[in-house]
């Protein structure tokens, strides 16, 4: 066996075998048997060896260049690439962590009736009348659990069932309108609160007690604090909070509707004429297109004839399925948007429903197609399915069935694995995007103090003199300024003026550098003035070796691992200066990520107390990075101390 192969052989015992292991060899050198250690003589080698014995050391040396690997290639995946810092959504604030949002209860996956939800959480109904809730449940910093399901609706069989952003409203077989969730705003339930409040409109008289013809039900759809039944004579139902939707009493007024939905501030319907887009607001979605980005026309110019069968809507978006099946879109779309399919001659759209932001539709010959917003990959619909029945649009999720309500697939946004800000961010993609710039203030601070400190420590200590003299009172003047109330003061100054992100990051980086470099001028000095009265040196000089070479071919090498030592510890520093900075709110600021300023918006009580993921977990890989960046610089130091033990 090679001396390589024996070295890494012992080192895998040691780190998995641990003192076992050493009483084991400690008995082969008592019978006499040879020590492989024996074999490692250079002085590399011997540190090397002491260096992977320390197991938490090797196991902190892994785990930085796993960060480092992480905040450096996953940001150039799919994972990220629809990741933006100014990212934000509503509909997902201060959701915790959790990957259940597609998560259909087993017990709805083969008989699916509907399937519905507006934010966090989706209500399936099976065809048997049962209700299921999934996703991210609870509400907020309230104690409401929306999957909590009264016991009325347990033991009801249930005909429609809807979600909107903070509430659940059924209706039975037998008429009874339940909700449950938040009722702030009269979702459900016309309390005493709500119809003493001018700006609520309360659930309609005729309906509260069980006064629902569910056979003339046509539609329950539910929205941001508000809910709406439409029956199949025209007639609606509308209540919730008219702040809202705006327009909430000028459609509650109609008789004659054949179809209704909800944006995320205007309530849209289709009337009996079928051809237009009724919203009680003068010339609101009255441009329509056949594609996203496409020319607008007028309605009536575009339908040439046509007639809408239904819409649907996304928060800012609304899509008219035509009666020739073909689609109808007005309104606006976001970032990240998949492009209206062209369908193939002879097929055309049989149902569209849409999501947040993204519509989903089945053709005739059973293929779905999703198209519109994409940020959670939402509208990138499996291309394999061909003997699709019916689709189901989630806020951020699709769903497909079959004939037999069974579920087919489903794609789009599986959840958060460590929740969302609150501005509805997603905490893990912002954790490493957030650690790319932490980690990378911190390296391009240290090897501009190595530049500066390294370079000079040099020149001071192998010259000495004049030169020693200059360069260490420069130093103490740039050691005598304390380096985190100097940083405040001039973010603050700087602050003032009109830098962007890049700017902002550059003068931090090159700050920390200036300012941080005496430590590494004391130490290459130190180490210098021992170096330079060595007998290499002085053969050296007989020899005629230039002065520069000399310091910086021959000396410095020898220097070079207290250097590194202090590179670690100069690291780690250097991320924590930029943290606290950050935190602070002097150095990267909202909406460019760092682990600093993403804490600081965790800083409050309410979410210390009610969003504990929003601050445990970054806190939590900053403190691991640093105390394993620390450990790595402490072991050095001691495993390259000729006087220190190796079982320290």
């Amino acid at each position: 066996m090679s001396k390589k192969e024996s070295g890494f052989r012992n080192w895998l015992r040691r780190t998995f075998m641990g003192a076992k292991y050493e009483e084991k060899k400690r008995q082969e050198e008592k019978n006499g048997q040879p020590d492989d250690s024996e074999l490692i003589v250079s002085p590399a080698r011997q540190v090397f060896q002491r260096f992977l014995e320390r197991r938490f050391a090797v196991f902190s040396v892994c785990l930085v260049i796993f960060m480092f690997l992480v905040v450096i290639i996953v940001p150039k995946t799919k994972f990220m690439e629809k990741y933006y810092d100014s990212f934000t959504e509503v509909t997902q604030k201060d959701l915790p962590p959790n990957m259940s949002y597609m998560s259909v209860p087993a017990e709805l996956k083969n008989e699916i009736k509907s399937i519905d939800s507006y934010g966090s959480f989706s209500v399936g109904l099976s065809k048997s009348g049962k209700v299921y809730v999934w996703g991210s449940t609870k509400l907020g910093a309230t104690s409401l659990n929306v999957a909590d399901i009264p016991q009325a609706v347990k033991d009801s069989k249930v005909a429609f069932a809807a979600a909107g952003i903070d509430h659940i409203v059924c209706i039975t077989e037998d008429g009874r309108l339940i909700g449950w969730g938040s009722n702030q705003f009269g979702q459900y339930e016309a309390t005493e609160a709500v119809l003493n409040n001018p700006n609520l409109t309360p659930v309609p008289e005729e309906i509260r007690d069980g006064g629902i013809d569910v056979a003339n039900v046509k539609k329950l759809v539910a929205g941001y604090q508000a809910t709406a039944i439409l029956m199949k004579d025209g007639t609606v139902y509308l209540w919730g909070n008219k702040q809202t939707y705006t327009n909430m009493d000028k459609l509650a007024s109609r008789k004659n509707l054949e179809d209704i939905d909800f944006t995320l501030n205007y309530i849209v319907a289709v009337d009996a004429k079928r051809n237009s887009i009724v919203t009680g607001v003068k010339n609101l979605y009255s441009t329509v297109r056949s594609t996203i980005g496409g020319a607008g026309k007028k309605m009536t110019q575009f339908l040439n004839g046509r007639k809408i069968e239904a819409i649907t809507a996304t928060s800012s978006s609304v899509c008219a399925l035509l009666d020739d099946g073909s689609i109808a879109l007005a309104g606006d779309f976001q970032n990240d948007v998949i492009q209206t399919p062209e369908l193939p001659e002879g097929e055309f759209f049989t149902e569209i429903q849409g999501g947040t932001y993204h519509y989903t539709g089945v053709t005739n010959q059973g293929h779905v197609y999703s198209f519109g917003g994409d940020h959670y990959y939402q509208a990138e619909a499996p291309k394999k399915l061909t003997t699709a029945h019916d689709i189901y649009a989630g806020a951020f999720q699709s769903y497909a069935t079959d004939e037999n309500g069974k579920l087919l697939e489903t794609w789009g946004l599986k959840g958060y694995l460590f929740g969302t800000d609150d501005q509805g961010a997603d905490i893990f993609k912002r954790v490493i995007a957030g650690g790319g710039v932490t980690m990378t203030v911190g390296a391009v601070a240290v090897i501009i103090e190595i530049l500066i400190g390294v370079t000079l420590g040099l020149l001071s200590g192998y010259f000495g003199g004049w030169v020693d003299m200059l360069v260490m009172r420069v130093a103490e003047v740039f050691s005598a300024i304390p380096l985190l109330p100097f940083m405040l003061i001039l973010s603050s100054l700087l602050s003032q003026k009109n830098l962007s992100q890049d700017e902002r990051l550059l003068m931090i980086m090159v700050i920390l550098g200036v300012l941080g470099w005496p430590g590494f001028c004391r130490i290459t000095r130190a180490q210098i003035l021992v170096a330079r009265e060595s007998e290499y040196v002085t053969a050296a000089k007989a020899m005629g070796v230039k002065e520069g070479r000399i310091a910086f071919k021959h000396i410095l090498p020898n220097v070079i691992s207290v250097i590194l030592v202090n590179i670690t510890l100069s690291f780690a520093a250097s991320m924590q200066t930029e943290t606290s900075l950050s935190f602070l709110g002097f150095g990267v600021v909202y909406p460019k990520p760092s682990w600093g300023n993403m804490l600081t918006r965790a800083s409050n009580a309410t979410a210390a107390i009610n969003f504990w993921w929003q601050w445990v977990f970054t806190s939590a890989i900053l403190i691991l990075t640093t105390v394993c960046i620390n450990t790595i610089g402490d072991t050095l130091r001691d495993v390259m101390d000729p006087k220190s033990s190796n079982d320290k």
